[in-house]
């Protein structure tokens, strides 16, 4: 080796792409849910539960190990069992669970949740555990540093995923379109943020048209973006529709987790501060019955009773 060049660092690892990477993925996002629902810790439950090829949920098992969310058991390279890191992604799946309960046509066939304390059934709100009052993307705002967008956005791609969910098991397809790919879950968090026009969307990105283009008709077409009236000024015009409004927990949640899963890694942000109480905004989830900052252990999902269990068909 020649010593007159030092070795150029590897780059440190982006947080929130890192963790959009992981979590953003269908048959991730399932296995996580079993493991807290149905206490999956087998290779071979997973497998039953999600019907998934075993190379590919060996393949997403091993990555969760790789980022500390899942470990082996001892003895056994087919069982697995949740890290603190891995059941601090309880509020994400939570979040992802009330969008998908209120904003899909599966909701109302998915368990309820139930406050143990208080017995209010439904989805809870995010808060700010600095205030504790209820926060939407209205409340906040949002600064970044000056190279995030490009960390966010660089590096390795994903493949597409087209695993199918297992029998009876909850689809993640429409939530996909806005955390399934770097480029679609930065375009909606910069909706989020308050960002609208096509220009601003380039100028923030530095992302090609036809790509930028591309991923806002997604976005459209999966009703979490819309364009008000049909002029040309307002065609370049973007704003989040209610079902684009409620991803907000999803969102502050994903990048809490991200900070904590690479608590060394670069500050990429986006920094969130609550407006009300000047505050960064460290998000918590509050029972919309009492007013009660949940903890993981505060909740449990009961089915829908099979007896007044609509079908999918007859949901509208």
């Amino acid at each position: 080796m020649f010593d007159g060049i030092p070795a150029r660092p590897e780059p440190a690892v982006d947080p929130v792409a890192a963790t959009f990477d992981l979590l953003g993925d269908r048959l991730t996002l399932t296995i996580l849910r079993l493991a807290f629902t149905h206490r999956a810790r087998r290779f071979t439950q997973w497998s039953e539960l999600t019907g998934a090829p075993p190379a590919v949920l060996s393949a997403r098992l091993t990555a969760l190990v790789d980022a500390g969310v899942l470990t082996r058991a001892t003895g056994s390279a087919r069982e697995y069992r949740l890290t603190a890191l891995g059941l601090d992604t309880w509020e994400i799946l939570v979040c992802v669970w009330s969008w998908q309960r209120e904003w899909t046509r599966e909701g109302a066939v998915l368990p309820e949740m139930v406050h143990l304390d208080c017995g209010h059934r439904g989805p809870p709100v995010p808060m700010c555990r600095a205030c504790g009052c209820a926060v939407t993307a209205r409340d906040t705002g949002v600064e970044l540093a000056s190279d995030a967008l490009w960390r966010l956005t660089s590096g390795r791609r994903r493949s597409a995923r087209s695993i199918e969910p297992g029998p009876g098991d909850a689809r993640f397809d429409e939530i996909m379109e806005a955390i399934g790919d770097r480029w679609s879950a930065v375009v909606t968090g910069l909706a989020l943020a308050g960002v609208r026009r096509f220009g601003e969307f380039g100028a923030v990105l530095n992302i090609s048209p036809t790509t930028l283009t591309e991923r806002l008709a997604r976005l459209c077409a999966a009703g979490i973006l819309r364009r008000p009236g049909d002029g040309a000024g307002a065609a370049r015009e973007y704003r989040l529709t209610p079902r684009g409004r409620a991803l907000f927990g999803v969102f502050v949640f994903l990048l809490a987790w991200a900070q904590r899963a690479h608590p060394d890694g670069p500050d990429s942000g986006p920094r969130i501060h609550h407006r009300a109480c000047g505050q960064p905004l460290v998000p918590a989830l509050r029972c919309r019955g009492c007013g009660m900052c949940l903890a993981r252990t505060d909740i449990r999902f009961e089915p829908v009773p099979a007896a007044t269990r609509p079908s999918l068909d007859s949901v509208g």
